[in-house]
């Protein structure tokens, strides 16, 4: 099980520049897989705290079905263009891959259950400080770190 403590102590770097791109909007995006293998894009809440890398889902939610029957999820921050006046300035984009853990329930007063995530891959993509390249960030636990710049 890789938590977010785990990436934190690997590649701070990385892991703050994602946390920081989360954190920046409140509604991010993860996939799923239905039951027939097709992908499903739902809207969630995701939390970094304690180490660890948590997000819930409603009771009833399909999302929630998909995840017991298949953990597989990406999680997708929120994306924002690039200012036009500042290119460079732009965060990225930040996406987190893995398996979700049942983690009991969401708590407080929402009647839903809350997934940990064991993480398999964190990327970030960006722009050069010229502006003129794609950067693609990227870490698994097997690999480490890779870096890969576009035209």
């Amino acid at each position: 099980m890789t938590a977010w403590k785990d990436v934190e102590d690997a590649v701070p770097d990385l892991a703050a520049r994602v946390r920081s791109i989360f954190d920046g909007h409140k509604h991010k995006t993860i996939a799923t897989l239905r039951a027939d293998g097709g992908p499903r894009i739902s809207g969630i809440e995701a939390e970094f705290a304690g180490g660890e890398l948590t997000f819930g889902s409603m009771q009833g939610a399909r999302k929630g079905a998909d995840l017991h029957r298949d953990p597989r999820f990406a999680l997708h921050s929120p994306s924002v263009d690039p200012p036009e006046d500042d290119p460079a300035g732009w965060a990225g984009d930040a996406k987190i891959a893995g398996r979700a853990v049942p983690a009991g329930p969401v708590g407080g007063n929402t009647d839903g259950e809350l997934f940990r995530a064991d993480i398999a891959e964190v990327v970030v993509t960006g722009l050069n400080a010229e502006a003129t390249m794609l950067v693609i960030e990227s870490w698994t636990p097997g690999r480490g770190l890779r870096r890969v710049e576009r035209a």
